[in-house]
C-alpha cells in the first residue's frame, strides 16, 4: 500500500511506525484478549497504559513534580473556559496576547468570565508578526497571560517564551507541542489539543501548577474543574482511552527519536528547506515575517490566484494532499509537523519546483 504525504492542519499526520504498531495491537493488546478500546479505563490492563503513557510525557518534557499532568476531553477550546474558570481565583481581569484566529476565540470566550486585557495584537499587520514584549500593555495584577505560541492557520509562531514576572503564563501549545524541548516551570498552564503532534483528536492534555487549582469560580460545572480531574487521575468520567493509549504510542516514537532535541533538528531543517524554496522561488510568497515564520505550518501564495485550484488538483494526484489554505486567508499551507518525513518535505518542494517550470 502507497501512503501519501498528508500536510493536513489537523486531524494530521501521525507517525506510520505507531500507525503499525497500533494495528498490530488492534485486536490483542499484549496478549490479553481485548482490543484498548474494549477495556474497562479502570481495569489494570489499561491503568498500566495510563500510567505509562504519563510517565513518558514527563520525561519528554522533564516536567516537575510539582504539576499534574490531565489528559482530558473537550478540545482546546474548552480550555479557553477552563482557563479563566480556573485560574482567575478572585481576581476580575487577565491579559491576553491576539496573534490570530486561535487567540481571537481564546479572547471571546475569556470575556464571558473577567475583563480582558487585550495587551498586544498583531491585527495592525493582518497577523503576520509577532509583537516584540516591550510593545505589550501588560497589567501586573492580571490573574494570567494567555497567549498562542503558533498560530495554524497564519503561521505565525513565537520562538521565545514571554517574561511575566509572579502573573501565570497560559499557553495553548496544540500546534506546536513536542516539537522542540520547552521550559515547563516557566508556565502556570499549557494546553494542547492532540490531533497535530500527539495522536488522534478527542484527547486534550493540559499540565498545570499545583498552585493553580482548587480555587474555581462559582458555578464552574465539575468537568471543567481541574482539580476534580487532577484528584481522579483524569479518570473522573471515561476519558478518551484510544486517544490516551496512542498518545502514549507517540511519546515513546518521540523518544526513539532522539526527544525533543532530536525533534526540535528535524523541524527546524524540514522549515529551512521549504521556506528557502518558497523565498528563492520568486514564484511563490511567504505572508509571514522571516523572524516569525512557523516551524510547523507553513502558509505560501501563488502569483495568481487563478492557479491554485490547478495546484491542488495536481498535487493530490502526486500524492501530497491537503495543501488549501485555511478558508478565512486562502491560498495554500503545508503542515509539516512532528510526523512529517523530511521526504515529504523534499517532494513537496520538487512538486512546487515542477509546477513553477510549467506555470511561471
Amino acid at each position: 500500500m502507497s501512503r501519501a504525504y498528508n500536510f493536513s492542519a489537523g486531524p494530521a499526520v501521525l507517525p506510520e511506525e505507531v500507525l503499525r504498531q497500533a494495528a498490530d495491537e488492534m485486536l490483542d493488546w499484549h496478549g490479553c484478549g481485548m482490543s484498548v478500546m474494549e477495556m474497562s479505563h479502570r481495569g489494570k490492563e489499561y491503568m498500566s497504559i495510563a500510567e505509562s503513557a504519563e510517565a513518558s510525557l514527563r520525561e519528554l518534557m522533564a516536567i516537575p513534580a510539582n504539576y499534574k499532568v490531565l489528559f482530558l476531553q473537550g478540545g482546546a477550546s474548552s480550555q479557553f473556559s477552563m482557563v479563566p474558570m480556573n485560574l482567575l481565583r478572585g481576581k476580575g481581569e487577565a491579559d491576553y496576547i491576539n496573534t490570530g484566529e486561535w487567540s481571537k476565540k481564546a479572547i471571546t470566550e475569556g470575556k464571558r468570565y473577567c475583563k480582558v486585557n487585550v495587551a498586544a495584537s498583531a491585527e495592525d499587520k493582518n497577523f503576520t508578526y509577532v509583537p516584540a514584549q516591550q510593545t505589550w500593555k501588560l497589567n501586573r495584577q492580571a490573574a494570567y497571560l494567555h497567549y498562542t505560541p503558533n498560530e495554524t492557520i497564519g503561521g505565525v509562531e513565537f520562538h521565545w517564551v514571554p517574561e511575566t514576572g509572579d502573573v501565570p503564563l497560559v499557553a495553548d501549545m496544540s500546534s506546536t507541542i513536542l516539537s522542540r524541548p520547552v521550559d515547563v516551570a516557566k508556565f502556570g498552564v499549557i494546553y494542547a489539543g492532540a490531533q497535530k503532534n500527539i495522536g488522534p483528536a478527542g484527547l486534550t492534555v493540559v499540565i498545570v501548577r499545583d498552585d493553580l487549582i482548587g480555587q474555581t469560580i462559582p458555578g464552574t460545572p465539575v468537568m471543567f474543574d481541574y482539580k476534580i480531574h487532577a484528584d481522579n487521575g483524569s479518570m473522573y468520567n471515561t476519558p478518551a482511552t484510544y486517544g490516551w493509549y496512542f498518545a502514549g504510542l507517540v511519546f515513546d516514537w518521540i523518544k526513539r527519536q532522539g526527544g525533543l532535541q532530536g525533534m526540535a533538528e528535524r523541524n527546524q531543517r524540514k522549515a529551512n528547506k521549504l521556506y528557502a524554496a518558497i523565498d528563492g522561488s520568486g514564484f511563490y510568497k511567504s505572508p509571514v515575517d522571516p523572524a516569525c515564520r512557523s516551524w510547523m505550518n507553513v502558509p505560501f501564495t501563488l502569483p495568481d490566484e487563478k492557479l491554485d485550484s490547478v495546484f491542488l488538483s495536481e498535487a493530490k494526484k502526486a500524492g501530497l494532499l491537503a495543501l488549501a489554505g485555511h478558508r478565512s486567508v486562502g491560498g495554500m499551507r503545508a503542515s509539516i509537523y512532528n510526523a512529517m518525513p523530511e521526504a515529504g518535505v523534499d517532494a513537496l518542494i520538487e512538486f512546487m519546483r515542477d509546477f513553477q517550470r510549467r506555470n511561471g
